[in-house]
């Protein structure tokens, strides 16, 4: 594993060694506060962000090491016309790991391309959110002691949503999981998520009604309606309150059910619910820090490298996201996979 781009680059095997490492940090941290004393992370944030930001810097300097990049890409040389590959080959040439949160969907497999540095998607646009899985599959994984034969309710927004993107991909790796997909019709799944649950053959069902759905879980993941990824304000009045759940709502959940959210809430999860015992976002947001820390020790420690030679790219790109990275930097080389964009996986 030379980067982190989607879970898919992780093996089951090098997800329990990370999760491992994670748990002997949390037991002795001490032991581990010189491990990267000398290195440097590259922190290059196009967007806002609170938790994944802070978690990267804290993981990187309770580690010993050292941080440096941006939280606003207009106060660096983007803001000037700098392309993405020149932006890379320069960060990873000074750092010895790269941290990587965009709104362009594709961009940190597009950067990955170029970097001698390991590199981690710290979330790109919809499309995924990995480092956010390893959080909730360590939050999951000390709570119940397994990652296998869960009913997992995923509410909200399920069409923009990159954490519930990652999630399920990365759930769908363990035996005996099935999703229970709640949301509007306007914020649905994905169909290329969908499309990779069937031909997993993975049990899964499509229902507005969080209510109804709520007995029948083992782990609920509530999302937030995401203001930014709306083109249409009103749109997004329509929708933000979709989903509220409140402590009564829980009356007929098992007892053993697990509440989680990717953080930061908004309304979609009333502050009576804080107090209930099966409330586990704040112990996960907490589980991101210690697995961040696992990842960038794993990445560190494999060294840098050499990006293979890769040509700027001659012909026009089939993609039609308008989100995605090769319509905004049309050198990168063209991917494809199974008739779908190798950046963005949007259908071709």
């Amino acid at each position: 594993m030379r980067h982190l781009i989607d879970f898919a680059d992780m093996t089951n095997e090098e997800w329990y060694d990370l999760y491992a490492l994670a748990k002997d940090i949390m037991a002795r941290p001490l032991d581990y506060k010189d491990a990267l004393r000398g290195r440097v992370m590259a922190s290059l944030f196009y967007e806002p962000s609170t938790r994944t930001n802070f978690s990267f810097q804290t993981a990187m300097l309770k580690l010993g090491g050292g941080v440096f990049g941006f939280v606003d890409a207009n106060t660096s040389s983007v803001s000037k016309g700098e392309k993405l590959k020149d932006t890379i080959t320069m960060c990873s040439t000074y750092a010895d790991v790269i941290v990587m949160r965009t709104p362009v969907e594709g961009m940190s497999k597009a950067a990955s391309l170029y970097s001698r540095a390991p590199l981690i998607n710290a979330g790109d646009g919809g499309h995924f959110h990995p480092t956010q899985t390893l959080a909730d599959l360590t939050a999951i994984t000390e709570r119940r002691g397994s990652l296998e034969n869960m009913t997992v309710g995923l509410c909200g927004d399920l069409k923009y949503g990159r954490t519930v993107h990652s999630l399920v991909r990365a759930l769908s790796r363990f035996p005996g999981n099935r999703f229970v997909l709640i949301s509007p019709k306007a914020l649905a799944a994905p169909q290329y998520l969908l499309d990779f649950l069937r031909e997993k053959g993975i049990e899964y069902r499509e229902t507005e009604s969080l209510e109804e759905a709520i007995p029948e879980l083992d782990i609920l993941y509530m999302t937030r309606v995401q203001r930014e990824r709306f083109d249409d304000p009103a749109e997004y009045e329509r929708l933000k309150n979709v989903y509220v759940l409140t402590a009564s709502m829980l009356a007929p959940a098992k007892k053993n059910m697990t509440v989680l959210h990717p953080l930061p809430r908004v309304d979609e999860i009333a502050m009576d619910v804080d107090g209930d015992e099966r409330a586990c976002y704040f112990r996960q947001a907490e589980c991101g820090l210690y697995i961040r820390m696992a990842l960038l020790l794993t990445l560190v420690r494999g060294g840098k490298f050499e990006p293979e030679h890769i040509p700027p790219e001659t012909r026009p790109h089939r993609c039609h996201n308008p989100k995605c990275i090769t319509r905004k930097e049309p050198y990168i080389p063209i991917l494809e996979e199974d008739g779908r964009c190798g950046y963005c996986e949007a259908e071709l």
